[in-house]
């Protein structure tokens, strides 16, 4: 498993369809899942201007999403250059050019990668914890990148398939406090019923 091959692979053939025929491909975690981030920044009253970063922004839905829903300081990150440029071809498509987009690894940020007050990651930290190489080491740094590029105060809203609540309140305890846990759809096995997504809201302290 090589993180950087297959992903890029993925984005570029996501390129090439989107060029082909205008559609930005996978949505991850569907639909309600941006429904579900906006939902929460709009009842808290999240400022319309404040900073956020999209960690792992893919093809940069989410940040398009969240400026039609008036935001105006969107940032998206991503490793793969063929996810950033697929999210530049979204961006121009849907007219938003204030949209921010920038090539970064989140585990190594750049200088400039701060000070935002809101903080995204649907999936991101998933793949992260599939990397076979060393995984708890490289979920320690971004935990480590979360709490430098998040204000003090700020808010981290992430999305995980891969994890619990209670395995991600013990992954984020370093630095965060856990503010809400939002619902997400249930699903039934063998008469238990789980939950394939975790939604979860923290605070840095």
């Amino acid at each position: 498993y090589s993180p950087n091959f297959s992903w890029d692979a993925a984005y570029e053939r996501e390129l090439q369809t989107f060029q082909d025929i205008g559609d930005a491909g996978e949505i991850w975690f569907g639909e309600e899942s941006m429904v579900r981030i906006i939902t929460w920044l709009e009842k808290h009253k999240v400022p319309l201007d404040s900073s956020v970063l999209d960690i792992g922004t893919g093809n940069g839905v989410l940040l398009v999403e969240l400026a039609k829903s008036g935001y105006t300081n969107l940032t998206g990150i991503d490793y793969s250059p063929s996810a950033i440029q697929l999210s530049e071809k979204v961006r121009e498509k849907e007219g938003m050019p204030n949209i921010k987009l920038k090539v970064e690894d989140f585990l190594a940020p750049s200088a400039e990668l701060s000070g935002f007050d809101i903080c995204i990651d649907k999936g991101t930290f998933d793949a992260v914890s599939l990397n076979p190489s060393d995984a708890a080491g490289k979920r320690k740094l971004y935990v480590g990148s979360l709490g430098r590029v998040l204000k003090p105060e700020g808010f981290f809203l992430i999305t995980s398939c891969n994890w619990t609540k209670e395995e991600l309140l013990n992954e984020f305890r370093e630095g965060f406090e856990i503010l809400e846990e939002l619902p997400t759809p249930k699903f039934c096995f063998g008469g238990r019923i789980g939950n394939s997504v975790t939604a979860l809201v923290f605070q840095r302290k």
